[in-house]
């Protein structure tokens, strides 16, 4: 559907709309219990036992024996609120070199899982794991029928998974990794069994050949996709997971853009580090082109006119990528490079649990449509946090913020992501949720901060609002720094340019903009916020350091808002070039 075919959501659902929404929520949600509730953690977990027990109390003992109706109340009423503390013991079962089929089995869907998403550990240091199964009605890819692709996809896992038979046969290898890996896999039909086959194909779904999708270093990985893409002046979309990622590749390809030319004229790979295992078969598909090489010197570096990708590629229609939460201060140098002519859509919105929604309008970035594939459910973020404050879909309230919490066919019971989402509106075609993502939902009390609740949100918010005096904001994180003694909180920051004049004062104007965001906080009593400025290209670099402590792709490293990772933090500090309301022992100053 073209942008100008999507209809505005509306704000309020017809009695009509609600009804047939309700019906179809409560379908999908009675084929999962059905499918589900007799697998090895619904049915052992200690969590689900008041379900189990209102059944048995009802005298129901079996499937056939109750009705939807006693089953849908039942959920609504005895399945709790549930973590990852519920589902991890579970999950752990998966996680050796080999299992044994009996013991895990069934374990949170019917069957074996087809592969383990694991998250970025973006705000902990630990990951975690998710068994995904080959669920019905499976959605789409994002990117469509879409002409030639530059498409940073990444085949890489850091385990498999061998499963064996009480006979000692091995019936299935399941590749633990991210869940975009996993999606490309599934689509493509490249199994990790058949991986020295798949190394050698060309891969005529994106500019790059097959072979690329397995290196791991972050740089090289970025650089090659980037190098094959180069190579095609008919490329019409650019795919990559987030907008910090497509910044890095800009990043990258500036301070190689000779050796890139030069690589294309001549069709020899560059010696980067990180792709010696697969330049034999990267070679083959990588001709010279002498044409193409004269058109890219004559373009030349990135100037300060807006566009230089829609040079590089006249063909370039669409740029597809995470552009909300915190990957949206990646957006402006994005849509500079990219000019007027090409659309910055964005991918969706999916996690290592769970596809969460689709894109609504594909020119608003953060306009999503909630899935109907599994049953997604919403936590009123302003009453207390268990299952009596749940609201179904049909009942939310525009306006209002909810987080997100999922029953799936992958297993998953009343889940919180810790997502939140704002209700934007309805789809008038089905009812729909449209919503718009607003923060995680995590929060921490600063006692220092006379006594008020400091969140993501806030934090985000404080920093871009100072932009016009310290300097544009390329990327951020931050941290609560108590070296000194007394709780602060420190930004890190990378930024376009030089710093303004009047850079100095951005600290003072930081505290201020936090006490107006929240009310709560005194400002008499506030400590004021430290900027720490990092070298350029660092969180680039942060991106690979992460990719390689926690052997995961590199198509999957998110920077978080705040920063909980000791090592992390110390890993960012030993590349600040310049402080700002920091005094001579490190402490924050203060006004």
């Amino acid at each position: 559907m073209s942008t100008s075919q999507v209809p505005p959501p509306i704000l309020v659902l017809s009695p009509d709309l609600a009804g047939a929404l309700k019906n179809s929520v409560e379908a999908t949600l009675l084929a999962i219990i059905k499918k589900n509730r007799h697998t090895r953690y619904f049915s052992e977990s200690p969590v689900f036992a008041d379900f189990h027990s209102a059944l048995r109390k009802l005298g129901r003992g079996n499937d056939a024996d109750i009705s939807d109706d006693t089953f849908l109340e039942t959920y609504r009423t005895a399945i709790p609120l549930t973590t990852y503390d519920s589902y991890e013991p579970f999950a752990n079962k998966f996680l050796g070199d080999t299992c044994q089929e009996d013991d895990v089995r069934d374990m949170f869907s019917p069957g074996l899982p087809r592969f383990i998403a694991v998250t970025s550990s973006t705000s902990k240091p630990k990951p975690k794991f998710y068994c995904r199964y080959q669920s019905p009605n499976p959605l789409r890819y994002v990117t469509g029928d879409v002409g030639p692709t530059f498409w940073t996809f990444s085949l890489h896992y850091r385990q498999l998974v061998k499963v064996q038979n009480r006979n000692g046969n091995i019936i299935s290898t399941i590749p633990v990794g991210i869940g975009s890996s996993a999606g490309v896999r599934m689509r493509h039909g490249l199994e990790v069994e058949n991986d020295h086959l798949n190394i050698k194909l060309a891969g005529d779904w994106a500019t790059s050949p097959v072979a690329v999708g397995f290196i791991r270093d972050y740089r090289a990985f970025m650089l090659t996709h980037t190098l094959f893409a180069l190579a095609r002046s008919e490329v019409e979309t650019i795919c990559i997971l987030f907008a910090t990622s497509a910044v890095d590749m800009i990043r990258y390809m500036e301070e190689e853009w000779d050796t890139l030319i030069t690589s294309i004229e001549t069709g020899e790979l560059p010696p980067w580090e990180g792709i010696q295992h697969v330049r034999e078969y990267l070679q083959p598909h990588f001709p010279p082109r002498q044409d193409r090489a004269a058109q890219l010197r004559a373009i030349g570096k990135a100037t300060e006119q807006p566009g230089w990708l829609g040079e590089i590629w006249p063909k370039l229609k669409t740029t597809i990528s995470t552009c909300s939460g915190v990957f949206s201060i990646a957006v402006p140098k994005l849509q500079f490079y990219l000019g007027h002519n090409v659309q910055l859509r964005s991918l969706g919105f999916a996690t290592s649990e769970a596809q969460i929604a689709t894109v609504y309008d594909p020119s608003d970035l953060n306009l999503f449509k909630m899935t109907p594939r599994d049953v997604i459910e919403y936590l009123d973020a302003a009453k207390e946090e268990n299952a009596s404050s749940i609201v179904p879909p049909w009942l939310v309230e525009v306006g209002k913020r909810y987080e997100i919490v999922c029953t799936t066919h992958d297993g998953l019971w009343r889940y919180r992501l810790g997502d939140v989402v704002e209700i934007a509106g309805f789809d008038p075609t089905d009812g729909t949720p449209i919503t718009r993502y607003f923060e995680r939902r995590r929060r921490v009390v600063i006692t220092w901060m006379a006594g008020g609740i400091l969140t993501e949100r806030h934090v985000t918010a404080a920093i871009l609002a100072v932009q016009d005096t310290l300097a544009p904001i390329a990327e951020f994180t931050a941290f609560i720094d108590s070296r000194s003694g007394v709780p602060t909180l420190a930004y890190l920051i990378e930024v376009h340019g030089e710093l303004y004049p009047e850079a100095s004062k951005a600290p003072m104007r930081l505290r201020n903009e936090l006490c107006r965001l929240n009310e709560e906080f005194d400002l008499q009593r506030m400590r004021i916020p430290t900027i720490r400025l990092l070298e350029p290209g660092t969180f680039g670099e942060y991106r690979q350091w992460r990719i390689e402590i926690n052997d995961s792709g590199a198509g999957q490293s998110k920077v978080p808002v705040l920063m909980w990772d000791d090592a992390a933090r110390e890993w960012m500090l030993a590349r600040v070039r310049r402080e700002l309301g920091v005094d001579s022992s490190g402490g924050a100053v203060q006004g």
